[in-house]
């Protein structure tokens, strides 16, 4: 293992015991709950500014919560991720076996997220009545995957943190989705997809 020591402008945040398992669970704990509270805030927000937002039926508004907390997690991805491939110069050197405690502060903090991403998919599939088996093991093995970096107490960081950059598109997406439940940008029935269409679409999409 190859903890390195990070420089000085490393910020308090970071500094924690990594090699305990409470440590490594409270943080765990932290990313979950700092999510669930952007999409719980996100609900709130969107009840108080959107007036198409009230007019979305439960499971359209779960998915447009879950959209906008993960293309928050992604602006997150993808700074962790742009740091350890162009910045960090532990990652340079050693691409394998190289951790700083930046990095497992940020995969304890999306591996809350992960979790939080499959107890809401869980949920609605249980509560709307809907269940795509790609779309679970793809959440399952998202989670499972960052997990075992984390338990792993010797595992290098470098390929999670590169993998995070996979959420690139992310902000992009979640906000195509959010547009497309305004009328004003909602395309007309009878074009290349209609309403229902996307609709379908946005349904099956919400938790990729």
């Amino acid at each position: 293992m190859n903890l390195a020591k990070e420089s000085g402008t490393s910020r308090d945040i970071y500094d924690w015991d990594y090699v305990l398992w409470e440590v490594r669970l409270k943080l765990l704990a932290a990313g979950f709950f700092i999510y669930l509270g952007v999409f719980l805030l996100a609900h709130w927000l969107s009840s108080w500014i959107s007036a198409s937002y009230r007019t979305l039926s439960g499971m359209e508004k779960a998915f447009w919560n879950t959209h906008m907390t993960r293309g928050l997690f992604a602006v997150q991805s993808c700074g962790a991720g742009l740091w350890a491939l162009f910045i960090d110069p532990v990652f340079q050197a050693d691409q394998v076996y190289s951790q700083q405690k930046w990095s497992y502060f940020h995969c304890l903090i999306a591996a809350g997220y992960f979790l939080l991403d499959n107890v809401v998919l869980h949920v609605s599939n249980i509560v709307f009545g809907i269940f795509d088996v790609v779309t679970v093991l793809h959440h399952l093995f998202a989670f499972g995957g960052i997990f075992v970096v984390i338990a792993n107490i010797t595992s290098g960081h470098y390929l999670i943190l590169v993998g995070l950059l996979l959420e690139m598109s992310s902000p992009s997406t979640c906000l195509s989705h959010v547009l497309l439940k305004l009328p004003s940008l909602s395309p007309p029935a009878g074009g290349n997809f209609d309403n229902i269409t996307l609709s379908k679409m946005g349904q099956v999409r919400a938790f990729e």
